[in-house]
């Protein structure tokens, strides 16, 4: 049976590892989904990138076949969101649609030295008013600024108005939308709040912080709402929708969970387990400047209504580690072995391992810090390892969720989480416990495309509300914490004096 009129909306998931494109129907379900990884390219330790037209011909792949298993006909899709990994920068050539190099990955470090620099002349936290984050190797704008002081050619081509940069939706919003071809070159507020170029005030791109960074305006993508009823185009009858479908929704992927967990109110937070790990508290329309090594950024904003603000804490590598042990150590063959392999053991054995691979994200924002596994002794076994590992994404957590109430004063109440780790019971019960509140996660996991889909659904008229929104959130499993207090902080007090241990290794 294929489905005629618009009772759907396709989300782009783009992200770190892979892209996915899923079909929702009206009840915020999932009616198919389509997947397809991409390479991580390594040239030199400590640098990550991926390849943009690889990215995008999976792109045009995944959602061809969603589409297809779905049953669903073009007509029946009534509009396009995009969701996408943060800060990975690309430019490319605005007549041909070549990048002038592969994309630079959040995850790279290449830029330490360009942000020691301006360090040097106003501390980390220089334009931590204005863009509401600290000077790091993280963000796109001192990774445009590498780029065009070493790729060759790229800022003659710059000035002479040539070249475009973008994040990953900015790059495949533009192709979707016709690419060469008129295609539209837009952002929304917040994936241009992680670039370290936008105003958090006035939401447009700052021109002292452009001066500073020596960046030309010409390059930057228009910024736009993050579920726009004006639309930023519509897709090519020669794309992967092979019709006309408005593409007006566009987030980053942490906000968009945002919108899926349906954390519309202040002080209600989610947290997504992935490749990194990624804590948002919704502070309202206050913006909120951190002072306990958070970042302050937007949430999202509908149309023409006031911009939502959010704190954020990111945790560079959680699901990554058990990629590592599988991958580099080979303790496990496929990754949802780690928690069997956890439970050979009653607990961490003494150890704890902090993986500081690529510097440590919030709270601390240290990119001479390396991992270490510390506390070891001969009892140790390859399961303490891989419960340690497990333990670690939940003790990151617990710090950056410190820092949040010192904050904000909000005092949480449950945490909603979601990403790929969730499904692992003893994680998911360890969090709990260590936080000492309910954990929660939601029936329809896939919140990221969720969320995705439900700005553009908004800016159709497709869902009518945030109320709607909220009514088709229902809760699928809950951990309540049973640890007693003076065993969890003393776990607590331990693994903060491991993490001491990874800082100054890098001179």
């Amino acid at each position: 049976m294929s489905f005629r009129t618009p009772g759907f909306v396709a989300a782009i998931d783009q992200g770190t590892t892979s892209t996915r494109c899923l079909i929702f129907d009206h009840q915020g379900q999932v009616v198919s989904m389509a997947q397809k990884e991409h390479r991580q390219i390594c040239p030199q330790p400590g640098w990550v990138e991926h390849d943009p037209l690889e990215i995008w011909e999976h792109t045009r792949t995944v959602c061809q076949e969603a589409i297809t298993n779905a049953g669903v006909l073009p007509g029946a899709i009534a509009a396009i969101g995009i969701t996408n990994q943060r800060e990975t920068t690309v430019v490319w050539d605005r007549h041909t649609g070549k990048p002038f190099s592969n994309a630079i990955v959040w995850q790279d470090t290449r830029t330490k030295a360009i942000c020691d620099q301006l360090a040097s002349n106003g501390g980390q936290d220089l334009l931590r008013v204005t863009t509401g984050l600290p000077l790091a190797t993280y963000f796109s704008g001192p990774k445009i600024k590498w780029m065009l002081d070493n790729v060759p050619g790229l800022r003659s081509a710059a000035e002479r108005g040539e070249a475009l940069f973008g994040n990953i939706d900015t790059w495949l919003i533009w192709w979707i939308t016709g690419g060469p071809d008129n295609g539209s070159h837009v952002t929304d507020v917040s994936n241009a709040s992680r670039t370290m170029l936008m105003n958090l005030k006035t939401l447009n791109w700052d021109d002292e912080v452009l001066e500073l960074f020596e960046i030309p305006r010409s390059i930057l993508p228009r910024i736009v709402s993050s579920s726009d009823p004006e639309t930023w185009g519509t897709t090519r009858s020669s794309g992967p929708f092979g019709e006309a479908i408005p593409v007006c929704g566009d987030l980053g992927d942490q906000q968009a969970a945002l919108i899926g967990q349906a954390c519309f109110n202040p002080g209600e937070a989610k947290n997504t387990y992935g490749t990194g790990c990624f804590m948002l508290l919704n502070t309202g329309h206050e913006i909120v400047t951190s002072k306990c090594g958070l970042l302050t950024t937007l949430g999202y904003r509908f149309g023409n209504q006031p911009a939502v603000y959010a704190l954020e804490g990111s945790i560079a590598i959680t699901g990554a580690l058990v990629q590592w042990l599988r991958d580099n150590l080979g303790l496990i063959r496929i990754s949802s072995e780690v928690e069997d392999l956890a439970r050979t053991v009653e607990d961490n054995g003494g150890i704890y391992f902090v993986p500081a691979f690529s510097g440590l994200f919030a709270p601390y924002w240290r990119s001479d810090a390396r991992g270490v596994i510390v506390g070891m002794t001969s009892y140790v076994t390859k399961g303490h390892v891989a419960r340690a590992a497990l333990e670690a994404t939940a003790y990151q957590t617990r710090e950056v969720l410190d820092a949040m109430h010192k904050d904000s004063g909000f005092e949480l109440k449950t945490l909603k989480v979601d990403g790929g780790m969730v499904k692992n019971e003893l994680l998911m019960q360890f969090q709990a416990d260590l936080l000492g509140v309910p954990v929660v996660r939601p029936r329809v996991s896939e919140t990221t495309a969720l969320g995705a889909a439900y700005a553009a659904g908004l800016a159709v008229g497709f869902w009518q509300s945030q109320n709607e929104l909220h009514s088709n959130w229902q809760v699928d499993k809950t951990w309540q914490p049973g640890m007693q207090p003076d065993k969890r902080n003393d776990l607590y007090q331990h693994w903060l004096k491991a993490v001491k241990r990874t800082f100054d290794w890098v001179d």
